[in-house]
């Protein structure tokens, strides 16, 4: 105890105190130098600095009894089953859970009330709605969450965010002021507040009726999918919803600048549900007549415009100094991973050269002695079969493209692990002498940028398809080697670039650069959270018109392509999407995950 640093100290308290509000001996708190994150009974809160400094005491405090009360009066599965299928409703949906546990260690510990004020006021100083000038600009589920959390707990708004909650205040209490009278009942049953909070959703347009539609096939789908997310949760605690701070709520941040807009043209997202989660049925059909390279008549996804959509290089999108800074920021993050990086390359090369020389030709007249064959070499050593030659299987040469979510629900810790991530891949293949591409994707502005405004100045005609500016970001070139292309890596850092994702576009694209290679194996990896969101384009589009497209072009990629798909899901499941695809909560997991992913897609081609 006498080696240990104040720090180290609070540390063990905070470890203490918040296996005490959780009730559950196995809590482990470590320090995070980024946005504060869950995964089960591990949380990561942020460091507050050697010196202790007494606001920064406090919002780690906060940030672990938050946690804490997550575990204790927080059910992830019963949670799942209520999850609108609407991107917006769904962020207010986790929103306000986190309020309803919030308020229950509130009510009861004063100490607590104190720690999660000042975790909000510091977690609310970067959120969108404390630069919000106007309600457009207002994310949704930020307001709803914080003038709930005032009714339930008479804690006033922190005075950041004061303003742009009353933006959206009499909008919000004119359609939910009697349902934050039933949602104050029901603190203590999570069922009932659900259930509760659902129709509030309703009264808000954020969501549809359950019971509005009748049963479709894709509303079949639709229940497959929701029962897919569903054991995603039982089996993963704290997958989707276990930091809505970060993962879910991030995903929403995507979304909140333009929450506004959408919120204007209500009726067209409010069908979202039809087909946010559908099914195979509806995917592309395989004609064996049509060249693979052909997307069939039928497939009906247009874009209003590409006239203002990028290619565009890491290095252009910002100057030298701040890029080497940058790289700097992200250096800092990689250097508990230093040994990753060897320990990852060791194993995945001898993974594969293990396919390149393992095959031997038996019974043979000359050769390496076959020890199999020593016995009869000793009773007959004249006996001429007793050896055994290598064969040489030609291993194919191969490139690897890294297709990164660059979307604005990937802030925080996500996109931290997915330029990690791509970091560690791009030098361990390299050393395997395997090629890799690092791209990634976003929109050039939120709520569609110069696309919008042509589709107003032309009147507005329905249905105009995807209506968002493209931005397709070029980090490394297959054929350049990493250490010229380290730098850009460390754009992924710099504030302002996540906006929204158009996934299905994105995959084609990378796709089709796969295509224009030499190599014999081709392989596409995408790292993302979830799916695909633009306000701009989904208010104006038939429901699901993103979710539906990508679907539509992973089916044809694993279908008929000669390009190998694989997924990671970065703190949210993807497999609803991929056929092969696994979901990492920390880049401590990444190392044996992309080997297996990696050696599984190249034994599975050579068996083939």
């Amino acid at each position: 105890m006498r080696d240990e640093s104040p720090l180290d100290r609070f540390r063990s308290v905070l470890t203490g105190s918040s296996r005490a509000i959780a009730r559950e001996p196995e809590i482990e708190v470590a320090w995070t130098a980024d946005a504060p994150a869950q995964s089960g009974g591990s949380f990561r809160v942020p460091m507050p600095g050697r010196q202790l400094p007494r606001e920064a005491v406090a919002e780690a405090r906060g940030a672990a009894d938050s946690m804490a009360l997550r575990v204790r009066h927080h059910n992830a599965a019963l949670h799942s089953r209520g999850l609108p299928a609407e991107a917006v409703a769904r962020a207010c949906y986790d929103a306000v859970e986190q309020v309803r546990f919030e308020a229950l260690g509130s009510r009861d510990y004063a100490g607590i009330r104190g720690n999660l004020d000042a975790a909000l006021t510091a977690r609310v100083a970067g959120d969108p709605i404390t630069r919000a000038g106007s309600a457009d600009e207002v994310p949704m589920d930020a307001a709803l969450a914080l003038l709930l959390r005032e009714r339930l707990t008479g804690q006033p708004i922190p005075a950041k965010a004061a303003a742009g909650a009353a933006l959206l205040r009499d909008f919000i209490s004119e359609r939910a002021d009697g349902d934050f009278e039933a949602l104050s009942g029901k603190l203590d049953d999570q069922a009932a507040f659900q259930a509760a909070m659902l129709q509030m959703l309703q009264h808000l347009d954020l969501t549809k009726p359950t019971d509005a539609p009748p049963p479709t096939d894709l509303d079949d789908d639709t229940d497959e999918g929701d029962q897919d997310d569903e054991g995603e949760d039982e089996t993963q605690d704290s997958s989707d919803d276990s930091q809505p701070s970060e993962a879910a709520g991030e995903n929403a941040e995507g979304d909140e600048d333009s929450d506004g807009e959408v919120e204007t043209e209500r009726p067209d997202d409010s069908a979202d549900a039809d087909m946010a989660d559908e099914g195979e049925e509806g995917m592309l059909p395989t004609r064996p007549n049509r060249p693979w390279t052909d997307l069939p008549d039928n497939f009906d996804y247009k874009a209003f415009t590409t006239q203002f959509d990028e290619v565009v290089s890491a290095a252009d999108l910002c100057d030298e100094d701040e890029l080497t800074r940058l790289r700097a920021y992200l250096d800092a993050q990689l250097k508990g991973l230093q040994g990753v990086v060897t320990r990852l390359a060791n194993r995945l090369q001898r993974r594969l050269m293990a396919q390149q020389n393992r095959s031997w030709d038996f019974d043979q007249e000359e050769g390496l002695l076959d020890a199999a064959r020593l016995a009869r070499v000793v009773v007959s050593p004249g006996h001429s079969l007793s050896y055994k030659i290598e064969r040489e299987v030609k291993f194919k040469d191969t490139v690897v493209t890294l297709l990164i979510d660059n979307s604005g629900s990937m802030r925080g810790r996500p996109i931290s692990i997915a330029a990690i991530s791509a970091d560690i891949l791009a030098r361990t293949l390299e050393r395997c002498g395997v090629k890799t591409e690092v791209l990634g994707f976003t929109t050039r502005a939120w709520k569609g940028g110069q696309s919008r405004e042509s589709w107003l100045a032309g009147g507005k005609p329905a249905h105009p398809g995807r209506l968002n500016d493209l931005r397709h970001i070029v980090y490394k070139k297959a054929d350049e080697p990493w250490r010229r292309a380290r730098k850009n890596l460390g754009l992924m850092m710099r504030e302002g670039l996540l906006k929204e994702n158009i996934d299905g576009e994105a995959l084609l694209w990378a796709h089709n650069r796969l295509l224009g290679r030499q190599e014999d194996r081709r392989i596409l990896m995408v790292i993302s959270d979830g799916a695909p969101v633009d306000d701009s384009t989904l208010s104006v589009n038939n429901a699901g018109y993103l979710e539906t497209h990508l679907r539509r072009v992973i089916d044809w990629i694993e279908q008929q392509s000669p390009v190998q798909l694989v997924a990671i899901g970065i703190g949210h499941d993807v497999t609803r999407y991929y056929r092969r695809a696994v979901t990492i909560m920390d880049a401590e997991q990444l190392g044996g995950i992309i080997i297996e992913q990696l050696a599984g897609l190249f034994e599975e081609e050579d068996k083939r």
